[in-house]
């Protein structure tokens, strides 16, 4: 295989000194902020996702063991789908650019895919569903969330990737730009979670409350259709904003390295991506390092938050009286509070890694998450042993602890949001890989984790006797070794140190 890094030097050499590309002005914030507005439209349904779905998959009948599975579908669709979408977004000729068409077919696929799963109970009761039965309701509803998976995979990649375009090699403005981007992504969260922690929609929406949706069901519905409306206003804001150039008509279209981004690409889409792997320099394969072991710290906590604010704290079951469900709005309620510091950190973001280092503040930050998944093990501990579970709702010490353990962990959220995306967009730019493809390579690095973690956890907690205990020791146990590795190996620089031209 050829040489990216030797394809770049050579057509560097080839290329008279006299005929260097014109300088493209800076895109000004105001566009940067509109064009990663999308990020909130996303967002606002991922936290729906996050904060409803695995409790609902309980109460659809499917066992706690096996709700970590029906999680497999992201990791798996980031795997392929990811990547491919970034091989055909740095290649795209469309006249409406590169990234926008893909990230207008997301939004498209997104607002389907809900609908399926808001639906999914009133289409299992009209295949023949009763209540205590409802298998093809489940069938309908897994549909649609592997659906929603693989279209927050089509959209996300180009949106990051659309950023990296407009902001070139200006580093400082391309952590700016994630900055933008996990800012939307807080103010998506912080709606969809005040959406979510929120139990009166299926009075304003009486309409969604039917037979085969009962009042819980009827709330989420009311959210997802609220989503609808809300990605429809932020996905035009964004492909508004984003004057792209088509691929066909410059060579560089937006500054991301026109005809070595398409060359490049050419070669680089799945095994010829990973054999790519050969040229990547150590401070890459540390990044990627730390973002595995940050994401197997993440996921359980993304997979189970609600559930285990229903049961660990709430002591209630998914199908065994109203302490759980209250349980889950409590957690939708931490959830909303861990957003408002995710973005209030988006803002102070890049004066933070420009004083201490991108990898300075990453390291710390995932100290600060093992800290928080240890102290809601010690919170789990004491309520198990208060003698409260079962009996009565938990007292007002122990839930404000867990809220203020949701709340802090919007801090390192906001990082992990932001950073790795910022450092591997600059890293990688030294091999000739388009931006979509850049997105794809770090995208490895977080669904692998996931895919271990989806099929891990559930049994992993079976082992020791159920709950959520488990899987957040192991999540406490990656965060710290990622929080050093982070710490102690990312250079300082951050990918800002100039490439010797050949």
């Amino acid at each position: 295989m050829t040489n990216p890094e030797s394809n770049r030097q050579h057509r560097s050499r080839a290329r008279p000194s006299s005929a260097r590309p014109p300088v493209r002005p800076r895109v000004p914030l105001r566009q940067l902020l509109r064009v990663a507005s999308v990020a909130g439209g996303i967002q606002f349904g991922w936290a729906l996702q996050l904060s409803l779905l695995t409790p609902y998959v309980q109460q659809l009948g499917i066992p706690h063991a096996w709700a970590s599975i029906i999680w497999l579908c992201g990791p798996l669709s980031g795997l392929f789908v990811q990547p491919f979408v970034g091989h055909l977004s740095d290649r795209c000729t469309s006249r409406f650019g590169r990234r926008r068409p893909f990230i207008l077919g997301g939004a498209v696929s997104i607002i389907l895919s809900v609908l399926i799963i808001g639906l999914s109970a009133d289409i299992g009761w009209w295949f023949g569903d009763t209540e205590n039965s409802r298998p093809r309701a489940i069938g309908v509803f897994v549909f649609g969330f592997w659906i929603l998976d693989v279209a927050n995979n089509v959209i996300q990649g180009p949106c990051r990737a659309l950023l990296a375009d407009l902001t070139g090699k200006d580093h400082r403005r391309t952590r700016v730009a994630n900055a933008y981007y996990s800012l939307f992504m807080a103010i998506g969260n912080i709606l969809g979670y005040a959406t979510g922690s929120y139990s009166g929609w299926f009075k304003i929406f009486s309409f969604t409350h039917t037979p085969a949706c009962s009042i819980s069901c009827a709330n989420l519905k009311s959210a997802f259709f609220l989503d609808v409306i809300f990605i429809v206003i932020t996905t035009y804001i964004s492909i508004s904003a984003a004057h792209e150039v088509p691929l066909s008509s410059s060579g560089a279209a937006h500054g991301d390295q026109g005809a070595e981004a398409s060359g490049s690409a050419e070669e680089a889409f799945m095994w010829e991506l990973f054999g790519t792997f050969r040229y990547f320099s150590t401070p890459i394969w540390i990044i990627l390092s730390v973002t595995a072991l940050t994401w197997i710290g993440w996921f359980p906590f993304i997979l189970f938050d609600t559930d285990w604010m229903g049961r660990e704290i709430y002591g209630g079951d998914p199908n065994g009286g109203p302490n759980y469900d209250t349980g889950v709005r409590m957690g939708a309620l931490g959830l909303l509070l861990n957003s408002v510091v995710l973005g209030i950190t988006s803002l102070l973001m890049e004066r933070l890694c420009r004083k201490r280092g991108a990898g300075f503040v990453w390291g710390i930050s995932n100290i600060l998450m093992a800290v928080c998944f240890i102290g809601m093990l010690i919170v789990t501990y004491v309520a198990k042993n208060i003698g409260y579970l079962g009996k009565d709702l938990p007292p007002t010490g122990i839930v404000t602890a867990a809220l203020i353990l949701f709340t802090i962990l919007g801090f390192p959220l906001s990082i992990t949001y932001s950073v790795p995306y910022a450092l591997i967009s600059s890293y990688i730019d030294s091999l000739g890989l388009g931006q979509g493809l850049s997105m794809g390579v770090l995208n490895l690095a977080i669904v692998v984790p996931q895919m271990v973690v989806s099929l891990g956890s559930g049994p992993w907690d079976q082992l020791f006797g159920g709950g959520n205990s488990p899987a957040f020791a192991v999540a406490a146990i990656a965060a710290l070794a990622s929080g050093l590795l982070a710490i102690l190996a990312i250079p300082r620089s951050g990918g800002q140190k100039p490439r010797t031209q050949a």
